[in-house]
């Protein structure tokens, strides 16, 4: 057995995991009714019936037809959002303010939507990306998605606004496809990882993709991605041997850097 008090979001939590059958920190019940109900279930499978144990499993490999479906959804999403803008500026040039403000008002929807890439390899960027400097405008980015998140409600349930959410998991995301090599990426890896567990539904396998990226990316990053990722898989996912080999890791992991310092 052993124990582990850590500090999330400013509150102390306390966990114990056993050797047999480890017990993350659930603080599902904090969150749950707040999850903003859009997008796709993309991974976890759920129990039927009344909530027996169920085991996460792996994304189906994508065949040809449906690589070529994500292609064209891709780009046509692409395409009408261009198509919504020149309709935008249209009625802007010719002084329609009503139908200017119904095209704001429909690209301010879209902005509150999650799009998926549907393919996991596509969802998610390489783990051979490494923080290896500063950027000044990844940094701008990332201070952007930070204060999304905090419009948004991060911390406080009752301040919850998933649009704003899902603008900062876009920038977030625009951060490491623009700036690859930003000492920021593994920072917002982990609150990708944190969005997609806590303000999602059904997002559960793409919140421990990116929480592994934050740490594969940074193995010495600052943020708990270890733990929140072993959470999900014990609480979520119900992963147990996962989980515990990843409580085990967040151990190793403190007890290495004590003896560092």
């Amino acid at each position: 057995m052993f124990s582990k008090t850590i500090r999330i979001n400013g509150a102390v939590v306390s966990c114990v995991g056993l050797v047999v059958l480890s017990t993350g920190c659930n603080i599902d019940g904090l969150w749950a009714h707040h999850r903003a109900p859009k997008g796709p279930v993309t991974s976890a499978t759920h129990p039927e019936g009344d909530g027996a144990s169920n085991k996460a499993v792996d994304i189906a490999i994508a065949d040809a037809q449906e690589v070529d479906l994500v292609e064209r959804v891709i780009q046509h999403r692409a395409l009408y959002h261009r198509a919504l803008e020149q309709l935008r500026d249209h009625y802007q040039t010719r002084g329609d303010a009503t139908k200017l403000a119904w095209a704001e008002f429909e690209l301010k929807g879209l902005r509150g939507v999650k799009p998926f890439r549907y393919l996991l390899d596509s969802e998610i960027p390489s783990d051979s990306l490494r923080p290896i400097e500063q950027i000044a405008e990844a940094d701008a980015m990332y201070e952007r998605g930070s204060e999304l998140m905090r419009r948004g409600g991060h911390g406080v349930p009752g301040l919850y606004r998933g649009d704003l959410m899902i603008q900062a998991a876009g920038v977030f995301r625009e951060l490491i496809e623009r700036h690859p090599t930003s000492d920021k990426i593994d920072d917002a890896a982990f609150y990708l990882g944190e969005i997609h567990k806590e303000y999602l539904p059904d997002q559960e396998t793409i919140a421990v993709k990116w929480y592994e990226r934050a740490w594969t990316w940074n193995p010495d990053t600052p943020h708990p991605a270890r733990f929140q990722a072993a959470v999900v898989y014990d609480y979520r996912l119900h992963d147990r041997d996962r989980a515990l080999e990843l409580y085990q890791s967040v151990m190793r992991h403190e007890d290495s850097s004590a003896h560092d310092g």
